[in-house]
């Protein structure tokens, strides 16, 4: 992707103008995109990106300029405007490579298959849910394929290559009665090549999930308002401590104290049954990497342990800042963003409860089975969150399906208030926006009980 000696005088380059340490990044980035409508493709696009970015630290501050162009001249002259940023009198030299090579394992490159067999898949997916019921009215789906290759070299002898393969689908089945609509999706994917498809992502299956979920909330009643317990399945539920928990502790927000959990490390936060992990080295996984973009090797962090909060997620410019080790958590979404602090594979551990036994013991309550988008502020960790597919709970019992369901409160309230965690964790796929730009992220968790939540929604009591 570059030579040796044009990565180092490009590094050097950027230390001339008075930084402390310097960085390259480049991209070799290609995917494959299809877009179907009820069986038919609407379109199909081959995408190549290319580029690279300079960063430069003085202390705890950072400039970052990036080009398309990665001609030798052109990585001079981003070299110099980063530089320029941050003048400084010219002390520092770059020290000898370690090269290393990371590549997170294809065994059907993408390359490999032709666009007749990713077309095939898509119309498996709505054969699928079209079966589920005559009320599907429209079924989109959208295949996805992405190789990232990346190179990472620095001024403290960093000089480390990374290749990263990932491949998504997503079903969107639209129910209608009536009049009115309602929509069901899912979306599997994994680090991986075309062999997801042979083995872990069952296509037809997650179609029919797609529209059952849309088929079962369009007979749902209006969810009613209050604070009541909650139960929340497993999978992308764990969006919930993802972004009203997670991004709290990501130095993006600690180190500049935008967190509520500043300065909380050995304290407890969260419940005795609550332990959290970012793990970036799940084999196969949609979140997993081998190495972050700052050429870090990827690491199993324990964010909390029995209720005690051990570890933030710590990028290199936040180490700085806070003292901390770096902790493999830098990421960005390609050359055109400077990296910062990002998850991986976050996710609740598994405990020991029954997940049945969370609703028996209930004589009302709410079950989240599928959690839709939602808004968090990390500094308060207040959040609100859409419930896709919920069911009202009585007497024990799903009572019935109930729509509209919102989930509103405090990161720390919620930690605090999970009494219940299942022995099952599995996870969801997602994209993870932030100052770095959309990364791919696994939210997990086992099925919880919340003790009480408050649940906003326009209806009326459940008879």
């Amino acid at each position: 992707m570059i030579e040796v000696r044009i990565a180092n005088a490009v590094l050097q380059e950027a230390l001339n103008h008075g930084a402390d340490f310097s960085e390259l990044y480049l991209e070799d980035t290609e995917s494959n995109r299809i877009a179907m409508v009820d069986g038919r493709v609407e379109n199909a696009a081959y995408t190549r990106l290319r580029g690279a970015g300079v960063r430069v630290l003085l202390g705890n501050r950072s400039a970052y300029a990036y080009t398309a162009d990665i001609s030798p001249e052109s990585l001079m002259e981003t070299a110099r405007a980063a530089a320029a940023a941050l003048p400084a009198t010219p002390e520092h030299r770059i020290a000898s490579f370690s090269m290393q090579s990371y590549c997170l394992p294809a065994a059907l490159p993408f390359a490999s298959v032709g666009n007749e067999r990713r077309v095939e898949l898509l119309r498996e997916g709505t054969k699928a849910a079209r079966a589920v019921s005559m009320e599907i009215t429209q079924l989109r789906a959208t295949y996805l394929d992405v190789v990232q290759r990346v190179l990472v070299c620095n001024s403290e002898g960093v000089f480390s290559r990374d290749e990263r393969p990932r491949t998504r689908l997503r079903f969107e089945a639209v129910a209608m009665k009536d009049g009115e609509a309602q929509t069901g999706t899912e979306s599997p994917g994994l680090g991986c090549g075309f062999e997801a498809y042979g083995t872990r992502i069952d296509v037809c299956a997650a179609a029919r999930d797609a529209a059952n979920s849309a088929v079962t909330m369009l007979h749902a009643a209006e969810c009613p308002a209050g604070r009541i317990p909650v139960v929340i399945d497993g999978g992308f539920g764990g969006v919930i401590f993802h972004e009203a928990c997670g991004h709290s502790l990501e130095a993006t927000s600690v180190a500049r104290g935008n967190s509520e959990f500043c300065g909380k490390l050995g304290e407890k936060i969260a419940a005795d049954c609550v332990s959290a992990v970012d793990d970036g080295t799940l084999a196969g996984e949609w979140g997993t990497i081998s190495m972050d973009d700052e050429g870090t090797p990827a690491q199993r962090n324990l964010l909390i342990e029995n209720g005690v909060l051990r570890s933030y997620l710590v990028d290199r410019l936040g180490s700085r800042i806070m003292g901390l080790p770096m902790t493999g958590s830098s990421r960005r979404q390609g050359y055109a963003f400077a990296p910062t602090s990002r998850m991986t594979n976050t996710f609740l551990c598994p405990g020991t409860d029954d997940e049945e036994e969370m609703i028996r013991q209930l004589d009302v309550g709410l079950y989240a089975k599928r959690m839709g988008g939602g808004s968090v502020n990390p500094a308060t960790g207040e959040f609100n969150f859409a419930v896709s597919e919920g069911y009202f709970i009585k007497n024990g019992r799903l009572h019935c399906p109930v729509r509209g369901a919102m989930l509103i409160g405090r990161g720390a309230e919620v930690l605090q208030k999970i009494d219940r965690v299942g022995p099952r964790m599995w996870m969801g796929q997602g994209m993870c926006g932030s100052l770095s730009g959309s990364v791919p992220t696994n939210v997990g968790q086992p099925r919880i009980r919340v003790s009480e939540l408050t649940v906003g929604g326009k209806g009326g009591a459940i008879e």
